[in-house]
């Protein structure tokens, strides 16, 4: 066997720059190495993965709203508490780090069953304290009329103040927060609404006020700014007309579905169970 003799120090003299590394590997390939690569450091804790896939569907289509209902459970409950705690630091920042849908939806779902269910409570309350022989027949148009308010105030009134700032010009605010804003400033009406059920005048009046408070407070503090952006005569308009209308709910919840009350006198032909403000 013959055996030649190679001279590598001439090679090895050249330096590394006439070494060249080619990958055989399809481009195809690479990229799934990269993915799984990755996918294993995020499973190994290494790596995080921030990336926000945003889909080209239209507003009009289901996908476009998906990303506002992947949230967990402890946000929403946290934004919840939050919006009663006026000194909290996180007051102000209650939907960063992006907006959510799904508070804002259920929050008014189940404020409307609390309003349908403890005015009804508190109306046979009232009707059996007054007149334990009198059947009490529920009003099942009380629940159609909570839907129809809460749904309202919750959705066509951010919408509105949305668009309006649209057109004036002030564009910082989308409508995803216009809307959070608005449903989570609700979620304190629904342990007043349970507390309404007893059936002393003076607490309603009491409970509805702090509801009042903290909700107009909450709505104030985070839409404030916004408006602060339009032009004075404007911002002055808009604040007027949200707090009219924040005034409106208060009160029309408080006429409607908190206002029952024990009768001890009633004479022929008297309704057991009657309302006043």
């Amino acid at each position: 066997m013959a055996y030649v003799a190679v001279d590598a120090d001439d090679q090895l003299e050249e330096g590394p720059e006439g070494l060249e590394f080619k990958s055989f590997l399809g481009a195809d390939a690479r990229a799934d190495q990269q993915t799984q690569s990755g996918a294993s450091n995020v499973d190994r804790g290494y790596l995080t993965d921030h990336t926000t896939h945003k889909s080209p569907s239209g507003f009009w289509t289901v996908e476009y709203y998906q990303p506002y209902f992947d949230v967990d459970t402890s946000t929403v409950l946290k934004r919840c508490y939050t919006t009663l705690l006026p000194t909290s630091p996180s007051y102000l920042t209650i939907l960063a780090p992006s907006a959510d849908l799904y508070g804002p939806f259920w929050i008014p779902t189940t404020l409307i069953l609390a309003l349908f269910l403890s005015s009804s409570l508190a109306a046979s309350i009232s009707s059996y304290l007054s007149d334990p022989g009198t059947a009490y027949e529920y009003d099942f148009g009380l629940l159609g009329l909570a839907t129809t308010i809460v749904y309202i105030y919750t959705f066509a009134v951010p919408v509105l103040l949305w668009l309006t700032l649209r057109y004036i010009g002030v564009g910082e605010w989308g409508v995803a927060e216009a809307l959070g804003v608005w449903g989570y400033s609700l979620f304190v009406w629904i342990p007043v609404s349970i507390l309404c059920v007893i059936p002393v005048s003076i607490l309603r009046w009491v409970l509805v006020g702090i509801a009042f408070s903290l909700s107009g407070y909450f709505l104030v503090t985070n839409v404030y700014p916004i408006l602060a952006m339009a032009d004075a005569k404007a911002t002055r308009l808009l604040i007027v007309v949200v707090g009219a209308l924040h005034a409106g709910l208060a009160l029309t919840f408080k006429v409607l579905f908190f206002s029952y009350y024990v009768v001890h006198d009633i004479g022929p032909g008297a309704d057991p169970v009657r309302r006043f403000l």
